[in-house]
């Protein structure tokens, strides 16, 4: 039996129910809608047929048809081209422009950090947790300016920043009362349909165990 089993008509998601990256996909496909077969994979025993798909043998991996494509921000913009509706990034070439910025901010300046801790390097791990805080703290009041996160719209950028600070706590990671801003923010992220939507069994468990 097939990893996709030939479903080519329908969009398959090969996912890890506990990797950020894949959760990010997730929570832009609950927002749009999608129909979706999510194939669960585990990191630990990847099938061979992966690689079939995915030269670099990573999750996630959305095989739409003929199509399949493999990194993170290339899938969610696929998407939400795919299904316009609601949008998630802006109509105007500059807007779309930060926003890409943004999120290449995001990656850079949270994401590194994240996988640093993940990674569990002893002798990084400390350094890269206050990194972390100190980056939210120095983010917090762009998480109270607008309804969402540098936007009066939910946006591409909350799709990327919910899954990581859902993960805060079981990182070991604490918020100060100075990063207020995004602990509120989170919360009403988090209770959002699609963010619930797209947590998988394990994810639920990261803050319910």
């Amino acid at each position: 039996m097939g990893l996709i089993n030939n479903r080519r008509s329908v969009m398959n998601l090969l996912s890890d129910p506990l990797d950020v990256y894949c959760h990010r996909v997730r929570f832009v496909m609950a927002e749009k809608g999608v129909s979706v077969e999510v194939i669960d994979i585990n990191p630990n025993d990847k099938p061979e047929e992966l690689l079939q798909y995915n030269p670099y043998n990573t999750v996630p991996t959305l095989v739409d048809r003929d199509l399949v494509l493999f990194d993170t921000q290339v899938i969610c913009e696929y998407l939400d081209e795919r299904f316009p509706h609601p949008p998630l990034m802006p109509v105007y070439p500059v807007m779309r422009a930060e926003t890409r910025s943004l999120l290449l901010r995001i990656d850079r300046d949270l994401y590194r950090l994240y996988d640093i801790i993940v990674r569990n390097d002893s002798d990084h791990v400390i350094t890269a947790k206050e990194r972390l805080v100190e980056a939210l703290i120095s983010m917090s009041p762009a998480f109270s300016e607008k309804p969402f996160f540098l936007s009066d719209e939910f946006s591409l950028l909350d799709c990327a920043l919910a899954p990581l600070l859902w993960r805060l706590p079981h990182l070991g990671v604490t918020l100060p009362t100075q990063a207020k801003a995004v602990i509120k923010y989170g919360e009403k992220i988090f209770a959002r349909n699609a963010f619930q939507a797209s947590l998988s069994e394990s994810e639920y468990e990261l803050r319910n165990e």
